[in-house]
């Protein structure tokens, strides 16, 4: 077959590839910023009044890789505790004679309940260990109001904790070494918590928030933790209000925050401290700051110290120190009995705030009140726009026709970013019907987005493909305008009133993600403005005219490709321990949930650019290309094996006990479960040493296997939150 292009196939080619090259170099820009490699990390020898993460790193090495495993129960949960309690007394020694240090080892112990993922639990515990720090000012007093900063030191059963939460633990001990040797001294106490049962379901911090007499003094907390080995070290929680957002926009050195994640962490099956602080027993201002990315080695036994992505821990301890003296030195910073006294008239009642941060470089911040205002500019331009356009010389009929033809274009603006969606998840189950295994994506991301990212790009284009020109309401002959010139207009006008509207959305669902939308919506006036003024010396038919639209779009895309690539990164990451559904459908739900992430990230960075660029884009030769692109990409990845060294599968092997009471055993098996689509027969066909351990043999079946109740194995392994693959019994 022989392909024959014309003039605007091979304009619409070069664009194409122009975009490609455009998008290639901000994922890059992007990977380097998720990943902290702009930061360079100080040396063990950087000076004493800098946070150094060669130095933090030294005590993750003793936790994870010396003392190693530290459970409750665990005799390396002592020796942890009694290590960081060493190292805060060698720096009490050195600390001047204008500062007071107190350092407490507290035992508490407690009973309570909570609701966690629609469940009640009800916890008895007793005699757990939490190490604090408080450093003042020599006359300081114990009900001044204080900074706590909060980590915590235990680890997950079967994992030394480097990252969740040695990191943590580390960078704390960092700050209080900076503190005291660079003979600052806090206007406010700071208090650190180094507390020592997290992992099983917060109780540390449920101690210390029933029990210490420090409690509340608390003004301002920090919660720090990990889900990864490092990279973006995010704001995933902040209130209640918006002044410990206000705080840490002003103080962050690498401001990585955005509103948006307060409105997707709710839907993630876990908890933080930050829970016991600011919610539960305690409405004390504060933040939760997580590395978000390494999740592969996220509660496993490969979160080691090598794991660590180099430059994380520097750019956390830089934020943590800046914003611990922001809080201290905040006229806001109040205790219990001050906060309560204030009550409604004080700012910490004010609404969550829409802030963002543009690739950890600069970070905008705004209050609700003014996002009430500036979030309903882009819907009153829509409603506006025809009445400017048409009203002076066509008269009120023709304005509101000109209106119709706008929802039109945003109507079939919409329908692209869904079949955007659509086309990539019908596509991941076509290949899946094909191929023995699925997430061929895990150890290597990249393939997602080659697989699923042209096939996303046809289902943009191919509303532009159906219709050419938009079936227009407006008399071209009354407007003497072309159709193709008014069929841009609506399209274009069409496409601003549906990033409009959902920016009115989010508004009106009291979310705080809507600067997303309008970020598009604003970038889309001022390329429409270029695009507009450069028709007069370039025409309307023209690639220059569609350049002069992209170059003002080129902020916006690059920051919906940082925020859609984190995402799809995240969840990738995410989704090995996420467990699934029982086969057959199980099989496929992480190949749609990716390729349905994958297709809205598209949408997202692509989508502001399709009512003008689809002038060129939407050709049948470009949308054969394409399909044959993901055609190829489907097939290279099929060569890829899911997992790796770096994206390891997770298998659990538990020994599980059922008791009638506290003292009769009734039943006990070994049991064995996987965590992700790929099942226990995908395990024993790929590790054969596995089924030679356990003493199963080739007729292995599911049919035929003893197998375990869900129920049982959640509350064996609640940690995992999720519903598990089908479990196999071996007793």
């Amino acid at each position: 077959m022989v392909l024959r292009f014309d003039a605007r196939d091979v304009s619409g080619f070069k664009l194409l590839f122009s975009l490609a090259i455009m998008y290639g170099l901000m994922s890059f820009v992007v990977h380097s910023v998720i990943y902290t490699k702009f930061i360079k990390p100080l040396g063990i020898d950087a000076p004493l009044d800098r946070f150094s993460e060669a130095r933090a790193v030294e005590h993750v090495r003793v936790l994870s890789h010396d003392i190693g495993n530290r459970q409750e129960g665990h005799p390396g949960l002592r020796e942890a505790a009694e290590y960081i309690k060493a190292q805060l007394e060698r720096m009490k020694e050195r600390a001047g004679s204008n500062i007071r240090i107190e350092i407490e080892e507290n035992v508490v112990s407690g009973s309570f309940a909570m609701l966690f993922l629609g469940h009640g639990i009800s916890f008895d515990y007793r005699n757990l260990t939490n190490i604090l720090m408080r450093i003042s000012s020599i006359d300081s007093k114990h009900s001044d109001p204080s900074v706590l900063v909060n980590a915590h030191f235990d680890t997950t059963l079967g994992s030394p904790g480097a990252a969740d939460c040695g990191s943590c633990v580390a960078s704390l001990l960092e700050i209080a070494r900076i503190i005291i040797d660079s003979g600052w001294v806090p206007p406010r106490p700071i208090i650190l918590l180094f507390n020592g049962a997290e992992e099983s379901f917060l109780l540390g911090a449920n101690g210390f928030m029933r029990t210490h007499k420090w409690r509340d003094s608390i003004g301002a907390f920090i919660n720090v933790e990990a889900t990864g080995t490092g990279g973006l070290d995010v704001v995933c929680q902040s209130g209640p209000g918006s002044w410990p957002s206000y705080v840490y926009a002003q103080s962050a050195i690498y401001p990585m925050a955005n509103s948006a994640a307060q409105d997707i962490f709710p839907v993630i099956p876990g908890d933080t401290d930050y829970r016991m602080f600011s919610q539960d027993y305690g409405s004390i201002p504060g933040l939760d700051i997580i590395f978000l990315f390494g999740g592969y080695h996220y509660h496993a036994s490969s979160d080691t110290v090598d794991r660590l992505l180099p430059g994380s821990m520097q750019a956390r301890g830089d934020n943590l120190y800046s914003m611990v003296k922001a809080f201290a030195e905040s006229s806001k910073l109040k205790n219990d009995h001050e906060r309560e006294s204030l009550g409604d008239a004080h700012d910490y009642n004010d609404e969550q705030a829409v802030f963002f941060d543009y690739l950890t470089w600069f970070m905008i911040f705004y209050s609700r009140r003014i996002a009430l205002m500036l979030h309903s500019i882009p819907i009153a331009i829509f409603l506006i726009m025809p009445f400017l356009l048409r009203m002076m010389n066509y008269g009120l009929y023709c304005c509101f026709v000109t209106l119709y033809d706008f929802v039109k274009g945003m109507i079939l603006h919409a329908t692209g970013i869904m079949l955007a969606i659509i086309f990539p998840v019908i596509f991941s189950i076509l290949r899946l019907l094909f191929s023995s295994y699925g997430m061929n994506w895990f150890a290597n991301p990249y393939l997602a987005f080659l697989m699923f990212t042209p096939i996303s790009l046809i289902g943009l284009l191919i509303p532009r493909t159906v219709f050419r020109v938009l079936p227009l309401s407006q008399d071209v002959s009354i407007l003497k305008t072309s159709k193709e010139a008014l069929s841009d207009e609506a399209r274009f006008w069409g496409a601003f009133g549906f990033y409009a509207l959902l920016t009115l959305a989010y508004l009106l669902a009291g979310f705080t993600g809507g600067f997303l939308t309008f970020f598009a919506s604003a970038s889309m006036l001022l390329a429409w403005i270029s695009f507009y003024l450069s028709i007069n010396f370039c025409g309307h038919q023209s690639v220059r005219s569609t350049v002069f639209y992209v170059i003002p779009l080129i902020p916006c895309l690059t920051h919906s490709v940082y925020f859609g690539g984190a995402l799809v990164q995240f969840f990738i990451e995410k989704i090995g321990m996420m467990g699934s559904l029982p086969p057959p459908y199980g099989f496929y739900i992480p190949d749609i949930a990716i390729a349905a992430t994958v297709g809205i990230a598209t949408g997202w960075s692509l989508g502001p650019l399709i009512s003008i660029c689809g002038n060129w884009l939407a050709r049948s030769s470009i949308l054969q290309f394409l399909l044959h692109l993901g055609v190829i990409a489907w097939a290279l990845s099929s060569q890829f094996f899911p997992y790796s060294t770096d994206a390891p599968k997770r298998v659990i092997l538990q020994h599980s006990f059922l008791t009638a009471d506290a003292n009769q055993i009734v039943d006990s098996s070994y049991d064995v479960a996987v965590v992700d689509s790929n099942s226990i027969l995908f395990l024993l066909k790929h590790a054969p040493e596995v089924a030679k351990e356990l003493h199963i043999g080739p007729e292995f079946s599911f049919e035929t296997a003893n197998m375990s109740s869900q129920r049982t194995f959640m509350v064996c392994n609640i940690y995992y939150h999720a519903c598990q693959d089908t479990l196999t019994k071996f007793t």
